[in-house]
């Protein structure tokens, strides 16, 4: 149990100092890309999607390493043990889409509901940084 609770805290710590240090960095260097502005928001959507693909992973890792220790808990259904089924597992729960397919049991239900909660926290988060950036680029009518 306890092992579990350390795996999920490394792993939302983990994601949300990522999307933290990407937005920064987006905030401190788009406005001197020698690019149109109108081409800098749509640098800033692709970034931060490249940046969620990554923390989506991030999670996928974690539920390999926790479904292949004993005890930590298993994901069954539509599943075959792979690194990828876990993406897709980890894709669905972090943009809280959750088709159903897959199934989640024991200590793993846990990081489930927090990539969730995490997913849905940075996904807002990036709407929001996008919305001002949209704000500064884009014409005043």
């Amino acid at each position: 149990m306890l092992f579990s609770i350390i795996i999920n805290a490394i792993l939302v710590t983990a994601a949300v100092t990522i999307h933290y240090e990407m937005l920064y960095q987006l905030a401190k260097k788009l406005p001197s890309v020698p690019i149109l502005p109108r081409f800098r928001v749509l640098l800033g959507v692709f970034t931060i999607i490249l940046a969620h693909i990554f923390e989506i992973w991030l999670f996928a890792l974690g539920y390999y390493l926790m479904i292949n220790l004993e005890g930590l808990g298993a994901l069954s259904g539509n599943f075959n043990q792979s690194l990828l089924d876990c993406s897709y597992f980890s894709f669905t729960s972090y943009t809280t889409l959750g088709f159903g397919d897959i199934e989640p049991s024991g200590h793993i239900r846990f990081l489930t509901g927090l990539e969730s909660l995490t997913g849905l926290v940075l996904i807002t988060w990036s709407a929001s940084f996008l919305f001002l950036e949209m704000q500064k680029y884009w014409p005043k009518k």
